[in-house]
């Protein structure tokens, strides 16, 4: 589902942990990264983002939320 993608996690995500998080997100293919850049891509942003939510938007990073990250993954298995 996310084969030939990596994504970043900042924040403090509403209903997950990061561990979580990433976990969901390799069990899809993906790869997480504990940096943006030019290669990531989205960032999973929660509150108090700071500085990898600037550097993602200076990037053009696609910025996502964990509500929109489990949309991406029920929407994948349908």
């Amino acid at each position: 589902r996310f084969a030939g993608m990596t994504f970043v996690i900042t924040g403090t995500l509403p209903g997950l942990e990061r561990k979580q998080a990433a976990e969901i997100i390799e069990q899809n293919g993906g790869k997480v990264s504990g940096s943006v850049s030019k290669k990531t891509t989205y960032l999973l942003a929660g509150e108090n983002a700071g500085s990898k939510l600037t550097k993602a938007k200076d990037l053009g990073v696609q910025v996502i939320s964990e509500a929109q990250l489990l949309e991406m993954i029920a929407a994948q298995q349908d």
